[in-house]
């Protein structure tokens, strides 16, 4: 091999190198993003998760107070059996329609989505970096192509 098949051996591996050595740092930047972002989003969601245990106790008796109330103002046109009929009916479909409005907001929230971004901000001006063409080495003309 010539002098010039040497440098540009050499001039790949460090090339290849740096490749390597700025692929390993961008993943572990997005594990470290991911890993932080994980706990706030747990962090946050604890805090919320508390609050509304706590004050659960409390609507639940204040519901239930106001559920009885309705059904003894309804009793007097429709009698006990249909005031609790209508109550429970109306509790039931509007507790049906909270469910389902809540179990889609569930299913639309996005966990980590700063990372999910930035992973496919990474992917694609990874995609975008054209790749560098490597040049054949040439001989010299003084070579005599191996003659």
């Amino acid at each position: 091999m010539g002098l010039g098949s040497e440098q540009t051996e050499r001039g790949l591996t460090v090339l290849l190198g740096r490749l390597t050595d700025g692929f390993s740092k961008l993943v572990t930047q997005h594990l470290t993003l991911a890993r932080v972002e994980l706990m706030e989003d747990a962090r946050v969601m604890g805090s919320d998760v508390a609050r509304i245990a706590a004050f659960v106790p409390f609507v639940l008796v204040g519901y239930a107070f106001l559920c009885a109330a309705l059904s003894a103002f309804l009793a007097r046109w429709i009698g006990w059996d249909g005031s609790l009929a209508l109550v429970g009916a109306v509790n039931l479909v509007g507790g049906g329609l909270g469910i389902a409005r809540a179990a889609s907001r569930l299913k639309s929230f996005q966990l980590m989505d700063d990372t999910a971004q930035e992973l496919n901000r990474s992917v694609t001006a990874l995609a975008q970096t054209p790749v560098p063409a490597v040049q054949p080495a040439t001989l010299p003309p003084e070579a005599g192509n191996g003659r």
